[in-house]
């Protein structure tokens, strides 16, 4: 079969161990928020978003809160034009159904039968996804691991590229440099992306709005609210008030 898909749901802080498989995976969640990591990068999943998965990548699902986990498993051969990279992508309210409704199918199925139809459309779909800016990508220099991992712990870290190459021994042009190299981003816009996925998991959690902002380094709500909005097209209220709604009419 061209596409299958598999429902199932997990409890909180439920993990999969690294894994991976010979077929593209589309991982998506009707409810819940789930964190996606590789050796590439990370990804939070809110709900309304999915994370594409292309075959034989070797990745982690960890779970924030209950998830209802809806995915799709795709052959390479399936449908021109599928991602070559992970990716973040939006789920449109057309995709979200098919999805639901997928995993409702029987296997197998015929090409020209009412469920080969709507795998098709799903196929459809799935080619017209746009990339969302979910990912947090990994560094590679191990002088880049020892700042990655201290603001992955605390990302309310406010040391400095220049404090940092005085503690590592190197000029600070070259942490912007290899940061550039490695991530495809700047060093502060690094910290600032690892900050804002850190609080879109703390707002999937019910964390109020004035801890989240001091938990991730910003000296005020107001500070932290628009740089959300900026990053996300809305402000942290609507963003958890939108999802939550999403999820509750989703729960099947």
């Amino acid at each position: 079969m061209p596409v299958t898909a598999l429902g199932i749901d997990y409890g909180t802080r439920e993990e999969i161990r690294p894994h991976h498989h010979d077929v593209g995976q589309l991982i998506y969640a009707i409810r819940g928020v789930m964190v996606v990591r590789t050796s590439a990068g990370q990804w939070i999943l809110p709900a309304t978003r999915a994370v594409w998965m292309p075959e034989k990548i070797e990745h982690s699902i960890r779970m924030v809160g209950k998830v209802a986990m809806r995915t799709l498993y795709i052959r390479p051969s399936a449908v021109p034009g599928l991602p070559a990279d992970c990716a973040v992508v939006a789920v449109s309210p057309l995709l979200r159904e098919l999805i639901v409704e997928a995993t409702r199918v029987a296997l197998p199925y015929g090409k020209r039968s009412r469920d080969g139809r709507l795998m098709q459309l799903l196929l459809d779909e799935i080619v017209q996804m746009q990339a969302l800016p979910f990912s947090l990508p990994s560094t590679i220099d191990p002088r880049l691991r020892v700042i990655e991992n201290a603001i992955r712990r605390h990302p309310d870290e406010q040391t400095t590229a220049v404090q940092w190459a005085h503690r590592l021994g190197i000029n600070p042009k070259t942490i912007h440099r290899l940061f550039l190299q490695d991530t495809g981003m700047s060093f502060g816009r690094w910290r600032q992306q690892a900050r804002l996925l850190r609080a879109v998991e703390m707002l999937a959690q019910g964390e109020r709005i004035i801890d989240i902002a001091l938990e991730v380094g910003y000296r005020s709500p107001t500070a932290f609210s628009t740089m959300f909005q900026r990053q996300f097209g809305c402000s942290p209220s609507v963003f958890f008030s939108e999802n939550s709604e999403t999820a509750s009419r989703q729960d099947v």
